[in-house]
C-alpha cells in the first residue's frame, strides 16, 4: 500500500478520461499542476507529447522530485524523476514565450485558485499557439454526491487545510459556467463532459428515490468531474466577468454574459 493509494482509488477514472482526451496529439504540452505525477505519467508514456511541468509550493524557482510506482505484473519497483517551474497560476506572468505550446493541461487546479482564474487562462491563451488544445478538469459542484448531501442536510463546502489556502478546494464550478470562463477568456469549447472518477452508490443515500424523478432531465450533468476540450481561437477579453467576479475596482469587471 502507499500513501497515496486512496487519492488513486477516488481518481483512476478521471485519469484515463484526460488522457483519452490528447492520446492522439503530439507536440509541446504544458501540465500546469502536475504533482502527483499520475497524469503526467500517462502522458509521457502513452502519447507523443512532450511535457514541460509547473507546480507551486508557495515559493518560485525549480524543483527536481522523485517518484516511484510498482509494476503491476512483476512488482518490480520503478523510479522517475520529473522536473517543474514553480508558478502561481493567478498571480505570475507565465516564464514561457508567446505561442510556445500546441497543448496545455490545466486538471484539478481552477479549483483551488483564490481570486483570479481568468488571470491563468489567459496566460494559458498566450503560450498556447493559435488553435491549441487546452484540457481543463476540475470538480463538478453540481455532481450527485453534492445534491444528494444538500438534500440529506450536509453541507458541501472542502474543509479546511493544514497545506495553507491552496490546499482545499475555494471555487468549484458548473459545467455552464466553466464554458461562460472558456469563452470569455478566447477559446471555443469542443467537447465538455461530466463523468464520475469512481464507483458509488448513490442508493445508499436515504433521499435517492426522492432525488431521482428531479433529475431525470439533466442525469448528464451530474458527474463527479467536469472535462473541457478547448482551442485557443479568438482574443481574450478584457476584463473580469461579472456572473464570476464582484468587488473590484471600478472598470474591471464587464457585463458578461450580455444581460
Amino acid at each position: 500500500m502507499g500513501a497515496l493509494d486512496p487519492y488513486v482509488d477516488d481518481s483512476l477514472w478521471r485519469f484515463l478520461h484526460t488522457w483519452s482526451m490528447v492520446e492522439h496529439e503530439a507536440g509541446s504540452c504544458l501540465e500546469i499542476g502536475a504533482n502527483p505525477y499520475f497524469t503526467t505519467f500517462l502522458i509521457d508514456k502513452h502519447t507523443k507529447l512532450e511535457l514541460t511541468l509547473t507546480n507551486y509550493y508557495g515559493h518560485p524557482g525549480d524543483a527536481v522530485e522523485t517518484v516511484s510506482y510498482e509494476q503491476p505484473d512483476t512488482g518490480e519497483r520503478t523510479q522517475l524523476q520529473y522536473r517543474s517551474t514553480m508558478l502561481n497560476v493567478e498571480d505570475d506572468t507565465f516564464p514561457f514565450d508567446d505561442s510556445s505550446f500546441n497543448v496545455v493541461l490545466f486538471c484539478e487546479t481552477i479549483e483551488h485558485l483564490l481570486m483570479d482564474p481568468v488571470h491563468a487562462l489567459c496566460e494559458i491563451h498566450r503560450v498556447l499557439e493559435p488553435g491549441g488544445v487546452l484540457i481543463l478538469t476540475t470538480p463538478n459542484v453540481a455532481r450527485l454526491q453534492n445534491v444528494l448531501s444538500l438534500l440529506g442536510g450536509d453541507n458541501i463546502y472542502d474543509p479546511y487545510s493544514g497545506f495553507g489556502p491552496y490546499g482545499r478546494h475555494n471555487r468549484e464550478y458548473t459545467g455552464a459556467e466553466l464554458r461562460l470562463l472558456l469563452e470569455f477568456t478566447g477559446f471555443e469549447v469542443e467537447h465538455l463532459f461530466t463523468a464520475d472518477g469512481h464507483p458509488w452508490e448513490p442508493a445508499a443515500w436515504p433521499v435517492y428515490p426522492m432525488v431521482v424523478p428531479l433529475v431525470q432531465g439533466r442525469r448528464l450533468d451530474l458527474g463527479q468531474y467536469l472535462f473541457a476540450r478547448a482551442r485557443s481561437l479568438r482574443p481574450s477579453r478584457l476584463g473580469l466577468p461579472s456572473f464570476l467576479y464582484r468587488s473590484w475596482p471600478e472598470g474591471r469587471i464587464v457585463n458578461y454574459p450580455a444581460s
